[in-house]
């Protein structure tokens, strides 16, 4: 089975986000089409980008990097469940996307949003920027919530009808998605040439070759 992850992309403590999060985890392994694993930024605690390689190389000098590449790289789809700071997306997503490349690429991606009136709706449109050049793609579908804090109470958020109807459409969309870049995943299909190559811990490094 195809394998989701769920990103929690807000640290701060006492976040909207979590529940959120968990809200959409339970609607994900209820709709039956994947496999789902879910990444909290918090947990994962990945320091500002701290490798002297550039991430398209996949020459990883850092534990947490290689760690990190095996995760992403295990996954078939990605949803980012994501706050709007000022306008835009967290810091800590943005960090954690740039520390790889290869592993995004060819990759279906979805977003949870919320935040005030917009419902996170710039940050996504923000990150649709940052993932499309790394040649994912962004499902149409997408789950907005607009002043999320009314539907949060004891820890717990409490969706709409309209909410488990955006979820729901946005899952079998990532699901269609899925199967059809699957092919292009293959490393000799990389773009521009390069073959990616298994190296120590799971580490991806390029090898340059003539592409045809």
């Amino acid at each position: 089975m195809s394998q989701l992850m769920i990103i929690v992309g807000s640290t701060r403590p006492g976040r909207a986000g979590l529940p959120i999060a968990r809200w959409f985890t339970d609607r994900a392994r209820a709709h039956g089409g994947f496999d789902v694993t879910v990444v909290d930024l918090a947990e994962l605690a990945l320091p500002l980008l701290d490798e002297p390689n550039i991430p398209r190389l996949g020459q990883y000098t850092r534990q947490h990097t290689r760690d990190w590449s095996t995760r992403v790289t295990a996954a078939d789809a990605v949803v980012f469940v994501t706050p709007e700071y000022n306008f835009g997306y967290p810091a800590t997503i943005k960090n954690a996307i740039d520390y790889l490349h290869v592993e995004w690429h060819h990759k279906p991606v979805g977003f949870v949003s919320y935040g005030g009136i917009a419902a996170g709706t710039r940050a996504v449109q923000q990150l649709k920027q940052v993932v499309t050049t790394l040649r994912m793609v962004p499902a149409v579908e997408a789950v907005h919530i607009a002043w999320h804090p009314r539907f949060i109470s004891d820890g717990q958020f409490h969706a709409d009808e309209t909410m488990a109807q955006a979820a729901a459409a946005m899952l079998d969309e990532l699901a269609r998605l899925e199967p059809a870049l699957r092919p292009l995943r293959r490393p000799e299909l990389v773009g521009g040439g390069t073959v990616v190559n298994r190296g120590p811990n799971g580490a991806q490094s390029p090898t340059a070759r003539p592409a045809g």
